[in-house]
């Protein structure tokens, strides 16, 4: 029988009126892969957390036994000497360094106190060959994608003798063909046996390469499942405590006239005047219809959204905005929300909300006058609005007083969705809702765009999620390239036919 390489036990870890964790129990065996699932909330981060030495022994009950040693992590430091790494979803590398510089920052490659550059570059080499990257160890980190920085990153777990490598939510900003490929790597590491603790939401992910899983629900472990046990809907069951027959809402489109419309949109890029990447778009959404945008990662979907969205992307922009038939001017965020447009981000950590702030102010901040009397903020009637659109969301905190840097990614998405929901907008772009959130989360979000078409609201859906857009929307656009390369009611869309009009459009292009 394999040996078993960590033991958590009975780890219970409470902050000021909140019992995050209770009585948790895990056990990890060599040479696995283990996947930890759960809704946000659940406790999955918290745990890595307790792992990894961030909430050090002494601030929390139970044991850590590592290797058939009791540990006592104090820090990092102390759980990365002993070979445990974790790789947080928010990257911790620093753009402006080389690749080499950030495999090795903090445990530089040097003799007498000098740096030995020799020695760093043919490290870094050997290290990114591991995870098969082929990448000058000279280039800047700011200068490759998303899913090359994940690999640096785990270069980066390597150079410290990894034997348990963590990863949280590996795949949640990489495209297809990136996420594919580090899931590969896993199981190559599986057979070197380095083990891994998978954290994901793409359970599809987790059902292929996942030899266990263990369920985490409300702080409290529910299961842990043999690959032989493993399905999607025993994955659900266990994770809220239900099971959800139907992903998706189900719903009966009222569609009425042509709200909004964008004709002839062309973008160039925001840095290189002469790079375009808008071509010639023309789209609508009518009124109580749900649009989906397809399209790989870069085929500039988001792009498109913020340029839309009172010019927050790119210049050179040309093209008409038109709201119910009239031509109408969105050239600035004021005027777009003015214009009743709203758009929530699909970086909401960044752009979508203040973390340090509460939810009550992040509720009402696109919407002042809303709660304002004669320009002075009405405090209770902003805490009314705040406790309305808590409740009507569904959002779990213990008060809208609560920092929304401390909720979970679905809630703080549901912070981001009251937000605009107070501004009571015509027409709502929503870019990638239910990125990074469990399932039972995006369930709930599912019901909210289905509530805002039943009202009458055009909302046009950004994700890369291929079957969640043949889930909740009525019709879909293809985007390839900056251009939209095909169009199709989702009654007769599939995956199969979204990539059949990319690839048709590549090959045109080509």
């Amino acid at each position: 029988m394999t040996k078993t390489i960590l033991e958590m036990r009975g780890i219970t870890k409470t902050f000021p009126g909140v019992k995050a964790l209770s009585d948790v129990n895990l056990d990890v065996r060599e040479a696995e892969i283990h996947a930890i699932v759960g809704e946000n909330g659940a406790g999955k981060s918290t745990l890595m957390k307790v792992l990894s030495g961030v909430y050090p022994v002494g601030s929390y009950d139970g044991k850590i036994i590592f290797q058939g040693e009791e540990q006592h992590f104090k820090t990092i430091a102390d759980s990365e000497a002993k070979g445990i790494v974790i790789i947080h979803q928010e990257l911790a590398l620093v753009p402006l360094l080389s690749i080499a510089e950030n495999i090795f920052l903090g445990n530089e490659q040097a003799r007498a106190g000098i740096i030995d550059w020799d020695a760093t570059r043919d490290g870094a080499r050997k290290l990114l060959s591991m995870v098969g990257l082929s990448e000058n160890p000279d280039t800047l980190v700011t200068n490759i994608g998303v899913g090359k920085q994940q690999l640096v990153e785990i270069a980066k777990a390597l150079s410290k003798e990894v034997k348990l490598l963590i990863l949280d939510e590996p795949t949640a900003s990489l495209s297809e063909k990136d996420s594919a490929a580090l899931l590969e790597l896993l199981t190559e590491f599986r057979k070197q046996s380095i083990t891994s603790i998978l954290i994901s939401h793409k359970l599809n992910e987790v059902s292929k390469v996942a030899d266990r899983i263990t369920v985490i629900r409300d702080g409290r472990t529910i299961e842990t499942m043999n690959k032989d046990q493993i399905s999607e809907d025993r994955i659900i069951t266990s994770m809220v405590g239900r099971s959800l027959e139907d992903r998706y809402p189900a719903r009966t489109p009222q569609i009425g006239e042509t709200v909004f419309e964008v004709k002839n949109w062309t973008v160039y890029h925001s840095q290189h005047r002469d790079r375009k990447v808008i071509s010639n778009i023309d789209l609508h959404v009518r009124q109580g219809e749900v649009v989906g945008i397809a399209g790989l990662m870069g085929s500039g979907r988001t792009e498109f959204a913020m340029s839309v969205f009172g010019r927050s992307y790119g210049q050179r922009i040309s093209g008409e905005v038109l709201l119910h038939g009239k031509k109408v001017d969105v050239s600035t965020v004021e005027k777009a929300v003015a214009r009743g447009i709203a758009y929530a981000t699909e970086d909401r950590k960044t752009y979508g909300l203040n973390l340090i702030d509460h939810i009550k102010h992040n509720t009402t901040i696109a919407n002042l006058k809303g709660i304002a009397r004669i320009g002075v903020i009405d405090d209770l009637h902003e805490m009314d609005v705040a406790n309305e659109y808590r409740t009507k969301t569904n959002i779990r905190s213990s008060s809208v007083y609560q920092v929304t840097g401390n909720l979970s990614g679905g809630n703080q998405q549901k912070v981001v969705l009251s937000k605009w929901l107070f501004a009571n907008p015509d027409v709502l772009i929503l870019d990638e809702p239910t990125r990074g959130i469990d399932v039972g989360a995006k369930y709930e979000i599912y019901t909210i765009i289905k509530n805002l078409a039943a009202q009458g609201k055009a909302v046009l859906v950004i994700s890369s999620e291929m079957p969640e857009l043949l889930g909740i929307t009525d019709r879909l656009y293809v985007m390839n390239e900056g251009r939209i390369v095909g169009e199709m009611p989702t009654v007769e869309a599939s995956q199969e036919k979204i990539m059949r009009a990319i690839v048709r459009a590549e090959g045109k292009a080509s």
